[in-house]
């Protein structure tokens, strides 16, 4: 039952380098960002933790050591997904179904240049999905009406992919401020089954609309409706879109050895994902009836977050940094909007689907012990709330874990050779579902990760 994605740091490229990350632990975000971050467990706006500072806090560029320094790196991560039908014991796992579980490959690429009172950087880095694939034979492709086996795959997978481009001034011997701005590539492929129960329960909420309506209902005997998009191979999606995002952040050095640190993330601009659908009507009477069309994911949008965190240093060898993260799921997940339109007739489909995410409070917690020139030692502990409520968490949508235990080691070859590592255990978390629309039939999400990074920096 494990699903092991590549993730390391454009749309060719990333079709051939991004296949995509599997479950993220704060809803859809990573946990960290870069092996160090990770490893004390997803700190990072008070600190340095390299060139992936410009996902966390750019004005953290400045605490890198003057030069040209280029990154390159890759995260593994190994999930642990399984949904169980409460009522008849059945349990549907995410394996090696097909190409949304991976294994998936994405290097993380950066470069920075830092000098005395300035510092630029540009890099590509995921920072938020998930990824589910549970095949076309379990419980989750029949349907709860007339116990129908549709031969349908349940699948999903998102992938968010960043290219920040980043500056950071250094205003005084205390205060240093910076931004980025990020060209945003959100992607998102899926197979989501629908019974009449849940298709009415839509319906009778006004969740449920459009021309397609009455012919989708006229069907004999209609057990289900099913919608599917997919692109077929182990990069991408098969509705995509290209935006903007941004960050800004300052760090003051409120004593030699105590560092605070604040940023804002925004929230994303990338509007609606488009691409091309099936939407398949299954009937008791006639089978499979399926319609090619086009669809769209409306004003699908990462959320805006904003952190604060403080680094400490008891010593030359010892430091210990906290962060605390406000993010704010409820403006971009309260609904997601699908719109399906048929090819030829133009007739269309509306769909709303209630998530009801919450906004969420984060908090990380991470130590460091300089050992020697060549040795460092990182551990932490990171806890998230969970941003859905249990009638949310839709079946190929778990991601649940919210609490993660971290650490880490860097090796310097030299003062401009440096190897980071870091690896991170999210435990198992069991939330159950018996809600329409989201679930016809009630449910058990459960799910746990592990998450590895490495990365190699070069100082010039």
């Amino acid at each position: 039952m494990k699903k092991i994605i590549y993730s390391c740091g454009v749309s060719g490229l990333l079709a051939c380098l991004w296949s995509g990350v599997a479950c993220a632990t704060d809803a859809f975000n990573l946990i960290g960002n870069g092996p160090i971050s990770l490893s004390m467990g997803g700190t990072g706006v008070a600190h340095d933790i390299g060139a992936a500072g410009m996902m966390v806090n750019p004005s953290t560029l400045l605490l890198m050591k003057e030069g040209a320094h280029l990154g390159v790196g890759i995260d593994i991560i190994t999930a642990d997904l399984e949904i169980k039908n409460t009522e008849t014991g059945e349990t549907a796992r995410s394996h090696s179904h097909g190409r949304n579980n991976g294994p998936y490959f994405g290097p993380e690429l950066s470069f920075v240049w830092r000098d005395e009172r300035y510092a630029l950087g540009v890099g590509a880095f995921a920072s938020d999905g998930v990824g589910t694939q549970f095949g076309d034979n379990s419980f989750l492709s029949r349907t709860s009406t007339n116990n129908i086996d549709t031969g349908l795959d349940s699948f999903s997978r998102l992938l968010v992919f960043r290219v920040p481009f980043s500056a950071a001034y250094q205003v005084n011997e205390k205060l240093s401020v910076g931004a980025s701005l990020e060209a945003v590539w959100t992607s998102v492929n899926l197979g989501l089954l629908l019974d009449t129960t849940q298709i009415g329960s839509l319906a009778g909420q006004g969740r449920l609309a459009g021309s397609l309506v009455p012919a989708l209902l006229s069907v004999p005997e209609l057990s289900a409706g099913y919608l599917s998009t997919d692109n077929h191979r182990a990069a991408g999606g098969g509705t995509d879109a290209w935006g903007l995002g941004g960050k800004v952040g300052l760090t003051y050095q409120l004593s030699p050895q105590t560092r605070f640190g604040v940023a804002y993330n925004f929230k994303t601009n990338v509007g609606d994902l488009s691409g091309d659908a099936d939407l398949t009507a299954v009937s008791a009477a006639a089978g499979n009836i399926p319609l090619s069309g086009s669809v769209k994911l409306r004003n699908f949008e990462m959320p805006a977050h904003l952190v604060v965190g403080i680094n400490h240093e008891f010593s030359d060898r010892v430091a210990v940094s906290f962060d605390y993260k406000r993010v704010f799921w409820s403006d971009v997940m309260k609904d997601i909007s699908v719109q399906y339109k048929q090819n030829g007739s133009g007739d269309n489909l509306d769909l709303k689907l209630p998530f009801n995410y919450r906004d969420t409070n984060v908090y990380s917690l991470g130590a460091q012990y300089r050992y020697d020139a060549h040795w460092v030692y990182r551990a932490g502990f990171h806890y998230a709330q969970q941003a859905t409520s249990s009638g949310g968490v839709l079946p190929i949508i778990p991601s649940t874990p919210t609490t993660n235990v971290t650490g880490g080691v860097s090796y310097a070859f030299s003062a401009d050779d440096i190897i980071d590592f870091g690896v991170s255990y999210g435990f198992k978390k069991k939330v159950s579902n018996d809600s329409l629309p989201i679930t016809g039939t009630p449910i058990e999400a459960s799910h746990s990760q592990t998450v590895a990074s490495i990365a190699y920096t070069k100082r010039f």
